[in-house]
């Protein structure tokens, strides 16, 4: 069994980005932007804008964050969101989710420009990766695909199952897995009998939001085995959608909860701002 540490990647990822930024600049005459808007008070979602700003800053990049009071309408957000659109100094505007219930998700996510929706959770973006076209891939999914291809395990011919089906995670990286010629399996909370299912995998990837729901005689000896969720327990720990512990014994590769997925999210937020930044360059 060997540990996939997504923090360890993230920093040589993090590593050849910063190495890339200054002759960016040198050719553009500036660096690429990162604009997060945070509305409300949400102490995770304030977190999360935290170490977004903070990556990006680390690889040189410049990032702002605007913060909104809870109360904040949606009219008011779509405005912002406008204005930003228009401002030509900005690259990657990210709304940080869930936002007030007051305010439409959908409409926010819409009114982004496509090219400079860094989340890459656009209609337009979404449209295009299940074309096969060029666009901006969600950033969970993206980091999942890169932490399997650093096993050194080949993706073409291998079976592969995906067990969740957001939008957000499950559907987009069954569809990566699916373009680097994997036969992909989609299972569910509702799959009958999902141990049979999932032993069948030789990647397997957990989206399912259930704390330890994969246990280890749901795997298949030697498999690459992605861990998705982030789940608190009652008594505190951060646990993920495998358990771990009874996985990694029969696991070729795993990743862990912290650690896994969580950091290569935010590393890929930052290569889909250098992306939105370098198109938008090359497009004038």
């Amino acid at each position: 069994m060997n540990i996939i540490s997504g923090k360890e990647l993230s920093a040589r990822l993090r590593e050849e980005m910063a190495a890339q930024i200054p002759s960016l600049e040198e050719k553009y005459g500036r660096k690429p932007n990162l604009t997060v808007i945070l509305v409300g008070e949400n102490p995770a979602s304030q977190s999360y804008v935290r170490s977004k700003a903070k990556a990006a800053v680390a690889i040189g990049m410049t990032s702002s964050t605007v913060t909104l009071p809870e109360q904040t309408s949606e009219a008011e957000l779509l405005e912002l969101i406008a204005k930003l659109n228009e401002d030509d100094a900005v690259d990657g505007i990210l709304v940080q989710l869930p936002l007030p219930k007051h305010i439409d998700e959908d409409k926010v996510i819409d009114a982004i420009s496509y090219e400079k929706d860094v989340d890459g959770f656009h209609p337009m973006n979404v449209a295009a990766l299940w074309l096969g076209q060029p666009c901006i891939v969600p950033c969970t999914p993206k980091g999942c695909i890169e932490m399997i291809e650093s096993t050194g395990v080949g993706i073409a011919g291998k079976k592969a199952v995906v067990v969740g089906r957001s939008n957000i995670v499950g559907k987009p990286v069954a569809k990566l897995l699916l373009d680097k010629n994997a036969t992909v399996t989609i299972a569910h909370s509702r799959t009958a009998d999902l141990g049979a299912v999932t032993r069948e995998a030789d990647i397997l990837v957990a989206a399912v939001g259930r704390p330890l729901m994969i246990t280890g005689d749901m795997v298949k000896p030697g498999a690459v085995v992605i861990d998705v969720g982030i789940n608190r327990l009652e008594d505190g720990r951060l646990v993920g959608d495998v358990d771990f512990e009874s996985a990694a014994p029969v696991a070729g590769y795993i990743s862990p909860v912290p650690g896994g997925v969580g950091p290569m999210t935010i590393t890929m937020l930052m290569k889909n701002t250098i992306q939105c930044f370098e198109t938008r360059m090359q497009n004038k």
